[in-house]
């Protein structure tokens, strides 16, 4: 029986499968899939089983999930197809013989207010009809503000709509981190984890310490919604997705990505990682 990695071609897919391997799970116990195989070749040179899966065509996923045990379903990424497609993949995993689900939810996702959440809620309500599953609710990835450093010096301003509301954002090998433990440990069957960082932070907070270390001035500019999301167009993000973006903005205005529930830390073991250690290695 394996543990299957759904999206090991993304990035927290990647990592997670890393985090596996860390922690001592045999490389043949693990499956990696992706919708093209050639982008996780590496993982086959190591060891790891790896297999095409595209949820949106149902028929490769028997093979694909054939022998699971555990499953690490990541959330896709266009809006309009995350519940169908999970949906999809929930059978599949269910028909293949799963004793577990772990689904990467997204903070709060019952109360929240955001159309993100909307779908990630419905698959959570989905799941728990199907199968016995894990929600590991993540917070936003400081890789969020992190991979955007250098239009951020350039402009001379990080730009949001998200007010003075706290965001408890951690890395991506965080989150990764806490889904190969519930993975490859046992215990966390039907629990939902509100997964957050430590150390949490306003935008204004985070232009300053990109000040801090750049030694540049920069500031925060926060801006209507709707003012956001047309600058995320223009820097090429597409429209439907800029919506979804300036609109967990909106949410984060309100507190909605803030957690201050240590989920995050226990299940790791460690500290997560501070902002300004993600600026120190983002500007490396």
């Amino acid at each position: 029986m394996s543990i299957v990695v759904t999206a090991a071609s993304g990035n927290l897919g990647r990592l997670t499968v890393e985090a596996l391997l860390t922690r001592g799970v045999p490389a043949s116990q693990i499956v990696a899939t992706s919708r093209d195989i050639s982008r996780i070749k590496d993982f086959a040179d190591r060891g790891v089983e790896i297999r095409r899966a595209d949820f949106a065509e149902p028929d490769s996923l028997p093979a694909a999930f054939e022998g699971v045990d555990k499953l690490l379903l990541i959330s896709t990424t266009t809006p309009s197809e995350r519940v169908a497609n999970h949906r999809r993949a929930i059978d599949a995993a269910a028909a293949a013989g799963a004793s577990l689900v772990a689904f990467t939810s997204m903070l709060h996702a019952d109360t929240s207010t955001t159309s993100l959440a909307s779908t990630h809620w419905a698959t959570e309500e989905y799941l728990r009809e199907r199968l016995p599953g894990v929600m590991l609710r993540n917070g936003w990835y400081l890789e969020n503000y992190t991979d955007q450093l250098s239009q951020v010096l350039q402009g001379g301003a990080l730009v949001g709509a998200a007010g003075q509301g706290r965001i408890s954002a951690a890395a991506r090998a965080d989150y990764a981190d806490a889904a190969a433990v519930v993975l490859s440990t046992e215990g966390h069957t039907g629990k939902a984890y509100e997964l957050g960082g430590d150390e949490a932070f306003t935008l204004t907070q985070l232009a300053a310490a990109i000040s801090a270390a750049t030694g540049r001035r920069i500031g925060y500019t926060d801006l209507p919604v709707d003012e956001f999301a047309q600058v995320l167009v223009d820097a090429g993000v597409p429209a439907e997705l800029a919506q979804v973006l300036a609109d967990a903005d909106r949410a984060m205005s309100q507190d909605e990505m803030f957690t201050g529930s240590g989920d995050l830390r226990r299940l790791i073991g460690r500290p997560t990682t501070t902002p300004a250690e993600a600026i120190a290695a983002a500007l490396r």
